[in-house]
């Protein structure tokens, strides 16, 4: 798949709306998988001030996130536009203290 120009604005305004983007499956009070369960939980528990996107809304974003930052899964997690990682990057990122700190930023 080939991100149009315009799905690449679309997904790069969602982005751009706050310092940290979750592209999740539900939303953060009623996520749809277990993954984005733990990604908003661990977002929650360092009090990280994100902005949610619900790829289950939107087909086209849910497929096109996957190409946009060369992830393959959901959730994906941007801080300052950069991709971060999925919940397991955020579980090695918590307990190593790390994520704390990249969120703050």
């Amino acid at each position: 798949m080939e991100l149009s120009p315009e799905l690449k604005q679309r997904i790069e305004g969602e982005i751009s709306k706050k310092g940290l983007c979750l592209f999740m499956k539900g939303t953060p009070s009623f996520p749809q998988c277990g993954f984005s369960q733990r990604a908003v939980a661990l977002l929650r528990e360092v009090e990280a001030d994100f902005h949610a996107v619900n790829v289950l809304e939107d087909e086209e974003i849910r497929n096109g996130i996957k190409v946009f930052g060369n992830w393959p899964t959901i959730p994906q997690l941007y801080v300052n536009k950069q991709l971060i990682g999925g919940s397991d990057i955020l579980m090695e990122m918590y307990e190593d203290g790390e994520l704390a700190d990249v969120v703050k930023n």
